[in-house]
């Protein structure tokens, strides 16, 4: 239960308690404001709750009634779904604007790469990088490698990446739900062309 695994963290961890007992607090008020008992909820054992895996200050923040029954569910999917997209949108995501792109392998040399890198997109077109569309040499972009199958696949990052990101912070986990999106959009036949942001600005 949530509450028993908030208790311990809160009281017996030293090295967190007072993390613990403010996401301990917030649990409480959610419980108060959506009218639940709270001794029913499960969730991880570090207390992420539903399909979105939020903690209850997230929950706070980021929630929202999607499904319009008049209650913040994350264990409803239409709301977790929502709730997920609230939060992207208020981490900056932004409409229609791209999430990655494949470039050309070449070798980053002594370059850093992962999503905390920035780098112009003129100076990785100098050392052979390019990417299938056209881009400023003064755009930034942080420059992702990934181990795949074939040997390593080197990727743009931009800004909704980085949202992404902000959400789990994982080059592996980002990608993945990226292509994921791209993957069920073409399934589909591009019919669902609604973004998260979209999505959580028609959630209110």
């Amino acid at each position: 239960r949530i509450i028993d695994a908030l208790a311990t963290l809160a009281f017996d961890y030293p090295r967190r308690a007072a993390y613990f007992t403010d996401e301990l607090e917030n649990f409480l008020v959610m419980a108060r404001q959506e009218g639940f008992d709270p001794f029913q909820p499960v969730g991880s054992f570090a207390v992420a709750m539903g399909y979105g895996q939020f903690m209850p200050s997230s929950y706070l923040k980021y929630a929202v009634d999607f499904d319009g029954d008049g209650r913040r569910n994350l264990w409803d999917k239409e709301d977790a779904i929502g709730s997920v997209a609230h939060y992207f949108q208020q981490h900056g995501w932004k409409t229609g604007e791209p999430v990655a792109t494949r470039v050309s392998s070449a070798s980053p040399g002594g370059l850093e790469t992962g999503f905390r890198t920035s780098y112009p997109v003129g100076r990785l077109a100098s050392m052979g990088f390019r990417a299938p569309q056209s881009l400023s040499d003064e755009q930034r972009v942080s420059l992702l490698q990934l181990d795949a199958a074939g040997g390593y696949e080197y990727w743009y990052g931009f800004n909704n990446f980085q949202t992404i990101t902000k959400y789990n912070k994982s080059t592996y986990y980002a990608m993945t739900v990226h292509q994921l999106a791209q993957a069920l959009r073409s399934r589909h036949g591009g019919r669902y062309s609604a973004t998260p942001a979209a999505t959580a600005a028609s959630a209110g």
